[in-house]
């Protein structure tokens, strides 16, 4: 597994800034562990009912800082929504 790129998470993450990419890289996650984040953010409940742990270690820092994300989205004045996905 390769640690993440900063094109890896330009990719993934639309509209992240250079400190959230930088946060990103920083938790030395791979792509793989990017993905699983994505997917716990996007639908928690599929991943439960698989019976997976909670996200946890690298995981659970990558969702903390894309969960900041999908919070700054949602203030009062901000159009639409950040579109995440991993290729």
């Amino acid at each position: 597994m390769t640690r993440l790129s900063r094109d890896d998470v330009i990719k993934a993450v639309n509209r992240a800034d250079d400190v959230t990419i930088a946060q990103i890289i920083g938790t030395g996650a791979t792509v793989e562990e990017l993905t699983e984040a994505q997917a716990w953010i996007a639908n928690d409940e599929p991943m439960i009912n698989d019976l997976r742990p909670l996200a946890q270690g690298r995981v659970r820092e990558l969702v903390d800082i894309l969960s900041q994300l999908d919070e700054d989205d949602d203030e009062p004045g901000d159009p639409g929504s950040a579109s995440r996905s991993v290729s």
